[in-house]
């Protein structure tokens, strides 16, 4: 099975937290991404298990990545806006099976860094 050319990076993030994902993300190479605002369901109760404060309003970044480049992604918005954070965030990242419409772009900051294999 061949491995996906592409990774879907989406993250959620308290309201206002979008443009620091989005920075962060394209300082490792991202090209850009879809915010969709969006309000949490967390109850009180998992307030409490999970000893932080649940904001409802939310930000939903979502951001086509190519593979090589996701975990380098990941790890830049973990810093920026991970739970720790005042965003709140958690990031994942699903894989792409096919995709139509994307125009290869030139190398990307992070893989100009990267040596080659």
């Amino acid at each position: 099975m061949a491995k996906n050319e592409y990774e879907l990076v989406i993250c959620i993030v308290n309201a206002g937290y979008a443009e620091t994902v989005m920075d962060a993300a394209k300082d490792v190479g991202a090209r850009g991404g879809t915010v969709i605002n969006a309000r949490g369901t967390a109850n009180k109760e998992a307030e409490k298990i999970f000893n932080i404060a649940i904001q409802p309003e939310k930000e939903i970044v979502m951001i086509l990545v190519p593979s090589k480049i996701k975990d380098d992604v990941l790890h830049a918005i973990y810093k920026l806006a991970g739970l720790k954070s005042a965003g709140k965030g958690i990031a994942f990242s699903l894989p792409v099976n096919q995709t139509v419409g994307i125009a290869k772009a030139e190398e990307t900051p992070a893989e100009k860094e990267k040596p080659q294999e």
